[in-house]
């Protein structure tokens, strides 16, 4: 059997908390975001982008950066809004998030800026 690993987790430290599955491996670089962008889009999902404070991560509503973007399938414009709300919000966590109408639920959800707490 393989050694567990211990994430060094607590709700103290803002640094340590971890969101979704992606939060427990590396950062994801440039080209990993645009995969799981394309994955989305591959899916017929609708791409929306989400922010908040680090410190709020946990126990608030995520604020919307503009609308989801409905029926959209050009990975850079997507790819954009998410740059959009990072350079808006530089201290806040943002992630992507894929609407699966369908299922009526969130078919993928992942953290791709951590912010910095104040």
């Amino acid at each position: 059997m393989s050694d567990m690993q211990d994430y060094q987790s607590s709700l103290e430290d803002v640094n340590s908390r971890k969101f979704e599955t992606f939060s427990y491996l590396p950062a994801m670089e440039a080209d990993q975001i645009r995969k799981q962008v394309e994955f989305i889009v591959s899916k017929g999902w609708n791409p929306a982008v989400e922010h908040t404070e680090p410190e709020n991560a946990f126990d608030h509503y995520w604020y919307m950066w503009k609308l989801p973007l409905f029926g959209e399938t050009d990975v850079d414009t997507i790819l954009a809004e998410a740059e959009a709300c990072h350079k808006a919000h530089p201290n806040n966590h943002v992630r992507l998030i894929g609407y699966d109408n369908y299922a009526q639920s969130q078919g993928a959800s992942m953290v791709i800026f951590r912010g910095k707490p104040v």
